[in-house]
């Protein structure tokens, strides 16, 4: 064991990120929608993890759930968050607030530009994150009220104004002593997310969560940014949470891939499984509906469940032309398959079976 931001970190093989069987629901006035339903998942050290699905099916709501970010109206009605062996929801809040948000796990958002302030240059910004996250500041330094209104050190601020204008460079911000008193509004679309990028890499974190982080970008345009993100993750050895409805870029950037569903988990696996043999009826169909030279599109079928009043055992059943009396009532085991791959299904798709 090591200790990073003063918490014990897992040794060098086990997972960084555990979430085991989360139930999240949120009140509404059509009822409490039950939105995250026993979701698990892991993320090992440097890895990258894809988690895909359709709009709605709850990604976004574990990335808040692991940042500690979930709205007033939601619950967490069961469940852990582990990172590097803590647990994140039993955490005492300045704890979370001083040792992880910001600093051991980051975040990319969606939308670059309604991250920023547009009135202050990116230096403004950039250096107040620093002052708070920055890996030269001790986790635990200036705590509370007090805190709140403490000095930023001049040694400290030079050297991570210094680490900041490297980090520019490092992304592939042209010109950044000069890009450091712009504004948001004039950065492109994809320069904007770039800094995103290098905000996010700046504390040195162990995880960083990309929520769609490319999806208002043009094709090109997501391309780079794809690559450099992946590069820069590998190169020092950050895992990232990468949430995506599009399966192409998760094919692009994942070493796994998790499937959500209507809130609950239903296939785990490599990449290449994921594309090549997938199992659980859901992903098959997924999959069949994306555009290939040579075959016809094929729809899911159906409609996505409410989640106020969703079906009860395995939720896909609805739309599913392999379910069977046993798939309306009780939620499938996790069936391991090998090789990191994993289902939830009680007639799991083989290559002699499959549609």
């Amino acid at each position: 064991m090591s200790s990073i931001h003063g918490f014990a970190v897992q040794a060098p093989g086990d997972n960084l990120l555990e979430v085991e069987n989360l139930r999240v629901s949120f009140a509404t006035e059509h009822g409490v929608a039950k939105v995250l339903d026993g979701v698990n998942l892991t993320i090992r050290p440097g890895e990258i993890m894809g988690l895909v699905g359709e709009s709605g099916c709850g990604k976004t709501t574990l990335a808040n759930a692991i940042l500690g970010i979930l709205a007033n109206n939601a619950r967490r009605e069961a469940g852990s968050i582990r990172f590097a062996g803590e647990d994140l929801l039993t955490m005492p809040r300045w704890q979370a607030e001083s040792e992880i948000r910001g600093r051991s796990i980051t975040f990319i958002p969606q939308d670059p530009f309604g991250s920023f302030n547009p009135l202050f240059p990116i230096r403004t910004q950039t250096m107040e994150v620093m002052k708070w996250k920055s890996p030269r500041r001790a986790a635990r330094d200036g705590r509370g009220i007090a805190g709140f209104f403490s000095r930023y050190p001049r040694a400290r601020r030079s050297a991570d104004a210094a680490a900041v204008l490297q980090m520019l460079r490092t992304v592939q911000i042209s010109k950044p002593e000069e890009a450091f008193g712009k504004l948001p509004h004039e950065f492109s679309g994809g320069q904007r997310q770039r800094l995103m990028i290098a905000l996010a890499l700046l504390p040195q974190p162990e995880l960083i969560i990309a929520d769609e982080p490319t999806t208002a970008l043009d094709a090109t345009i997501q391309a780079q940014i794809l690559k450099l993100l992946k590069r820069l993750a590998k190169e020092r050895g950050v895992s990232v949470l990468f949430t995506t409805h599009d399966l192409g870029t998760a094919y692009e950037i994942c070493d796994r891939i998790t499937v959500l569903y209507a809130g609950q988990e239903v296939e785990t696996a490599p990449v290449d499984d994921f594309f090549q043999r997938p199992h659980h009826p859901y992903t098959v169909r997924l999959l069949e509906s994306l555009p290939h030279p040579g075959r016809e599109l094929r729809e899911i079928g159906g409609e996505i469940p409410a989640l106020v009043d969703p079906p009860a055992g395995c939720r896909f059943h609805p739309r599913c032309f392999r379910a069977t009396e046993e798939c309306l009532s009780d939620r499938p085991a996790v069936t391991p398959l090998g090789g990191g791959h994993q289902v939830r299904c009680y007639h799991p798709i083989t290559g002699a079976s499959r549609l």
